[in-house]
């Protein structure tokens, strides 16, 4: 399990990364919202604990973010706040849970392991990846978009699938290689460009909405507009 802290607080984000780490998890920390925002961009954890007072960007604005770009990733709200008007503007923003400080760690452990295994059951039924209005069934092989099916090759199939997987994320050419062709990223090679380029073709051509994006520099994310 990959768990990501963002929280301010270095004592506090220490024993929890202690804690959760003793308990065989993986955490990051990030100590402002900037940091947590740029993390999520890059990885994909099983869990995003957020502080909500964070410098640059408050854990409510976070969370909202989270939610546009990821319905389904499990989000829960650590923070002084108390008051019934701040526990609902906390659910408005689309947590799944929301813990008060001070707390044990007995209890966040808890909620930790309840919301990541409510995730993966939930996972195990989603067998259909969907972007506006592609969708890649899991179990058929099937593509479509907009109802019209779209034949790829099976190289194709798997960079889409992947880039499914981690839709609204910057993909580097990097993970492309490693987790697509299972091998070393060769510099001198455009292979993967050219196969973004391939998909390009077949699935945002003729469409005014174009999911698959560049980002200089970084590499390639699928979004919608």
């Amino acid at each position: 399990m990959k768990i990501l802290l963002v929280e301010d607080e270095p004592k506090l984000a220490s024993f929890v990364k202690k804690g959760f780490e003793n308990e065989g998890y993986e955490l990051e920390v990030a100590y402002d919202g900037r940091m947590g925002q740029s993390l999520l961009h890059q990885n994909r954890y099983d869990l995003v604990v957020l502080d909500v007072n964070l410098p640059y960007i408050n854990g409510f604005e976070l969370c909202r973010q989270i939610r546009q770009q990821d319905p389904h990733q499990p989000v829960l709200l650590l923070t002084a706040l108390d008051s019934l008007d701040d526990k609902v503007a906390g659910f408005e923003a689309g947590t799944d849970d929301y813990l008060v400080k001070p707390f044990e760690f007995k209890e966040l452990l808890l909620r930790a392991r309840v919301l990541t295994r409510r995730h993966h059951e939930g996972a195990t039924v989603r067998r259909v990846l969907r972007l506006a209005d592609l969708e890649l069934n899991l179990e058929t092989k099937v593509v479509t978009r907009a109802g019209q099916r779209i034949d790829l090759t099976t190289k194709e199939y798997t960079l889409l699938e992947y880039l499914l997987l981690n839709r609204g994320r910057v993909i580097s050419r990097v993970d492309i290689a490693e987790k697509v062709w299972e091998l070393n990223f060769d510099t001198n090679t455009n292979v993967i460009d050219v196969y973004v380029s391939y998909l390009r073709k077949k699935l945002d051509k003729g469409y005014d909405t174009k999911l698959i994006h560049t980002v200089v520099g970084m590499g390639y994310v699928l979004r919608e507009g």
